[in-house]
């Protein structure tokens, strides 16, 4: 067989036209592999989604809404999920976040203490033994409890929520808006999270900020109260009383050594006021009476003041910057793609009440027109560490080829040998790009170029290398130590490296597909199976075509 391929070769490189189409036809395919990034037939992502045997549902209400009325849409997201039948069990916690995890301590879900909030954590079975991952779970239950539950009550918000596959971020997207206006920073951010709504592929908004809204202040009256024959902490006292519950004695037992507190409350049902109006909180309060010092019974609507007032929202700041972000997740998409729509949609319809400047890459500087107050819109979240690492994967992969290319020229003395090295180690992109691409097609879910792809790629550098090396040293060995004419040296060397090539290239591909069904580490498996494939053809045919235009 070998000999039949060297016969192939050297009849290759006596064909002027079989060497020019080998070229041409390699340079066409590296470029239309390339090609398939930009024009989203293979999509780059950070990491792929991670099959888990857990996910989180966040429930978040209208700040003010009840614990009853929590309750409520937390059933309802229960109730969608027993129909599961992959759901081993589910736990509520209303009015506070669940024990703290990963993906929590990311969200802040141990900030979490309001009747308004309430998460749902779901156990799966053991990932092992279900068919469905628990993303595409996630991707197909999301739009249904969202469909059932979410308008039980107006402004109500769920969220899915699962471990992350890799480095911590707050969200997929991320828009951190800076400014001096907290008003301004209000108003924008609105508008940003209208544009997240409108943009395909992005899903569970929330905006980091307090909602400002009405609430009830009640205050003493300190002139009606020593008028009264009472005194301030006798209101104060029935008020937290009557409304959140006090221990008001302790009681001995045999059975525990510490005395038990007695807390007294009113029964739920009197603590329920049937409208926020400040006639109906009056007719409540009214009922609640004091005795003074002369032994008469004083209402406590006598007593206190009853007036509606703004709340006051949570400044948030970052570096000392007064800010607040636009979050965003992504429904088994890129981030990369929805990011660059919505930004395009900012810049486009913002025009008409800020000036907008573009900053780097991404970043946007926004001067409201009519009152000269200047915003930043700087894009975080695992877009940012996307970002930040293909740039990093990127500079070590351009240092290897730098690397190599310096130590090819040392050891030959020759630019044009380490050229040839260094252009056979990157023809190996074009298995990669193009494996990512056949892998797509095959997986029920997108198969992403991601961080791990890019190890994949720099690692197969050096093998693709080292058989471009071999292949050059060999050659050389024929023609000056044996007397050999150069394209038979060639070819005879290229058909006696074929079989340890084509062995090392079995052994890579068979280790990897261990990777390749991994979630995680499937785009590394990936890289090196079809990358490994193109080093072996690069190296068995387009090099010794190389080889052969230049002076050994």
């Amino acid at each position: 067989m070998f000999d039949k391929f060297e016969q192939l070769v050297y009849r290759g490189l006596d064909s002027s036209f079989q060497k020019s189409f080998a070229i041409i036809g390699t340079l066409v395919v590296l470029v239309l592999s390339v090609m398939m990034i930009p024009s989203e037939l293979v999509l780059a992502k950070m990491l792929p989604g991670k099959n888990n045997n857990t996910f989180n549902v966040y429930i978040d209400l209208p700040t003010g809404s009840s614990i009853s009325q929590t309750r409520v849409v937390a059933e309802c997201v229960v109730e969608e999920l027993k129909k599961e039948r992959e759901v081993m069990d589910i736990e509520t916690f209303l009015g506070m976040g669940s024990p703290l995890d990963f993906a929590g301590l990311i969200k802040g879900s141990h900030f979490k203490n309001h009747e308004y909030t309430s998460e749902v954590v779901v156990n799966l079975s053991n990932k092992h033994h279900r068919k469905e991952p628990s993303y595409l779970m996630v991707q197909r239950l999301r739009p249904v409890i969202v469909d059932k539950c979410q308008d039980i009550f107006p402004n109500t918000s769920i969220k899915f929520v699962e471990p992350p596959a890799g480095p911590p971020t707050m969200a997929a997207v991320v828009a951190e808006i800076y400014g001096n206006s907290a008003e301004g920073i209000r108003e924008l951010a609105g508008r940003v999270k209208g544009v997240f709504a409108e943009t395909s592929g992005l899903v569970d908004l929330d905006i980091m900020q307090d909602e400002i809204y009405e609430k009830v202040a009640i205050s003493v009256n300190t002139v009606k109260i020593a008028r009264s024959g009472l005194s301030i902490k006798q209101v104060n006292d029935v008020l937290y009383l009557a409304l959140e519950g006090m221990s008001i004695a302790v009681k001995n037992s045999t059975k525990y050594d510490d005395q038990i507190p007695i807390f007294l409350t009113l029964q739920t049902e009197d603590k329920i006021f049937k409208s926020s109006s400040e006639r109906d909180i009056e007719l409540k309060l009214s009922s609640l009476k004091l005795m003074n010092v002369r032994g008469m019974m004083v209402p406590l609507t006598e007593v206190v003041e009853i007036h509606k007032v703004k709340s006051n929202p949570m400044i948030v700041s970052k570096n000392l910057h007064e800010m607040t972000s636009v979050v965003a997740e992504t429904d088994m998409v890129s981030q990369v793609y929805p990011l660059l729509d919505a930004r395009q949609n900012i810049i486009d319809n913002f025009g008409d009440r800020y000036d907008i400047e573009e900053v780097g890459l991404f970043n946007l500087n926004l001067t409201d027109k009519t009152t000269g107050e200047f915003y930043e819109l700087k894009w975080d979240g695992e877009m940012k560490v996307t970002i930040d690492t293909f740039i990093d994967l990127g500079g070590a992969f351009i240092a290897a080829m730098v690397l190599i290319f310096l130590l090819m020229v040392i050891y030959y003395r020759s630019f044009k040998l380490s050229g040839i090295v260094l252009f056979g180690s990157f023809l190996s992109i074009i298995g990669v790009i193009v494996g990512h691409y056949i892998m797509d097609i095959f997986t029920q879910d997108t198969f992403f170029l991601t961080a791990t792809s890019l190890i994949g790629f720099i690692a197969l550098i050096g093998i693709s290398s080292r058989n471009s090396l071999l292949l050059i040293d060999f050659t050389k060995a024929l023609m000056y130590e044996n007397g050999m004419e150069k394209r038979a040296a060639i070819a005879y060397a290229t058909a006696t490296r074929a079989k340890p090539i084509f062995l090392t290239a079995v052994a890579i591909i068979l280790a990897s597909t261990l990777l390749a069904s991994d979630a995680v580490f499937g785009g590394l498996g990936v890289s090196l199976i079809f990358g490994t494939v193109s080093a072996v053809v690069a190296s068995l045919v387009v090099v010794p075509i190389m080889i052969n235009r230049v002076k050994l």
